[in-house]
């Protein structure tokens, strides 16, 4: 059976995590593709509120095979305390697959990103501190630490002591900060590979078996296609490699992109940026307080998974959303948080740009001139009866109705599944992603 890659259309946070659980009843394997734990996802089942950063969201389903890909990067203190939480809930993490060439998160990564973000000061990124983007740039500069190493302590003792030098050297010399004690970090570490040693597997044979056997395989994207580091508003874009859009999925399982079926992009019925960087549509004021803060009583408000930090909020950009759809090659849209539109009088669609009095209808690469877009709005009326409880199309309200089918004809893509809430079955299947 073919693969389905689920990635986030805009830059993250789109509910992507709720989607996948929702469509894993239907895959033999769920597979992680990318990033590291400084993208979260929140599932909302019949056992309760989950927040996951590096387990793929088919965990709650015991019978699937669950893989951390070799284009994650794996901090392993993080993963061991996921699976130990998920364990103590009742979760059975017995068929997690971790890939022994997945790059590993050292303590100098999140003492790097952090010394760096204050270098910066006012120009700061707005990384989550969590080490992501120095282990991606070790890994391209081939000093990176695998998984593999350290299940083989003479490997990583060897590894350690070339590559701690170095990095000890860029901690004190540049940074100015106190280096890291090498024994401690090989204890610490040894110990972290040998209780991930069950875990540890080649995921891209179980990949290429199950489709072999004729199952389906759904492969999790995490973070925003917009936060791509070849597509997104660079620089302030995240620093996975490979690329956290439908076209990088392959790559960070080890499969082929011929067995790719269909690409699903999931966007928020509205938009949200976490951290600095250019956001044409962002609002401010009583709207974006109230879509925020929306469902804030129940955990629901708009807040990262992982850093707890506000979102910033703005209407849904179809000029970066058309972008998002043509780079990524989508196929189908789930569209999530319709449910928080519900009461607004009118809603707008961003469907062009105006920079220096000109109008244009595709997504600037520079971020200056990002910075100086002028939204072009078209206008919607909104609707007042509630949506959350709703199963079918149909049954929406008319003017949700026509705000969807607007959103298709911008996009050019069919919107095949909506989400109008948290729970697993709060739901509306158009058409059928599988």
């Amino acid at each position: 059976m073919p693969v389905v890659v689920v990635v986030g259309g805009q830059w993250g946070d789109e509910g992507k995590g709720r989607i996948i659980d929702l469509l894993a009843r239907k895959a033999r394997v769920v597979a992680r593709y990318s990033a590291g734990n400084n993208a979260g996802h929140t599932i909302v089942n019949e056992l309760g509120e989950f927040k996951l950063h590096l387990v793929p969201a088919g965990i709650f389903y015991p019978e699937k095979t669950c893989v951390i890909g070799n284009g994650v990067a794996v901090d392993p203190e993080v993963l061991l305390g996921e699976i130990s939480q998920l364990e103590s809930r009742g979760i059975n993490t017995s068929k997690l697959a971790v890939s022994a060439r997945a790059q590993v998160v050292m303590p100098w990564h999140r003492l790097i990103d952090r010394l760096e973000e204050e270098r910066l000061g006012a120009e700061a990124i707005g990384t989550t501190g969590k080490g992501i983007g120095p282990c991606f740039t070790d890994k391209v500069a081939r000093r990176g630490i695998r998984i593999i190493d350290l299940l083989e302590p003479e490997d990583l003792l060897s590894r350690m002591r070339s590559v701690l030098d170095y990095q000890n050297r860029v901690i004190t010399g540049v940074y100015g900060g106190e280096p890291i004690d090498f024994d401690a970090c090989f204890e610490e570490y040894t110990e972290f590979g040998r209780r991930l040693q069950p875990f540890v597997a080649d995921t891209q044979a179980i990949v290429t078996d199950a489709l072999q056997a004729g199952e389906y395989v759904l492969l999790e994207g995490a973070q925003g296609s917009l936060l791509d580091l070849d597509h997104g508003t660079y620089e302030y874009v995240t620093s996975s490699v490979p690329s956290s859009t439908a076209g990088g999925a392959t790559l960070g399982i080890g499969i082929g992109p011929t067995n790719v079926q269909r690409a699903v992009g999931v966007f928020k019925s509205y938009c949200t940026r976490v951290g600095n960087g250019p956001f044409p549509t962002e609002l401010f004021g009583e709207i974006s307080d109230q879509l925020r803060d929306h469902g804030k009583e129940f955990g629901r408000g708009e807040y990262g998974t992982t850093t707890g930090r506000p979102r910033r909020i703005g209407w849904l950009d179809t000029v970066a959303a058309r972008y998002s759809v043509r780079f990524n090659g989508l196929s189908a849209l789930a569209l999530t948080r319709l449910d928080v539109l519900d009461g607004l009088p009118a809603l707008k669609l961003c469907t062009a740009y105006e920079i220096d009095g000109e109008i244009v209808k595709t997504m600037p690469a520079s971020a200056s001139a990002l910075r100086k877009v002028k939204p072009v709005y078209e206008e919607l009326p909104g609707w007042d009866a509630p949506t959350s409880g709703v199963r079918n199309f149909d049954d929406l309200p008319a003017e949700a109705q026509v705000y969807i089918r607007r959103v298709e004809s911008l996009l050019g893509v069919p919107v095949d599944l909506i989400s109008v809430g948290p729970e697993r079955e709060q739901a509306i299947i158009v058409n059928p992603i599988f």
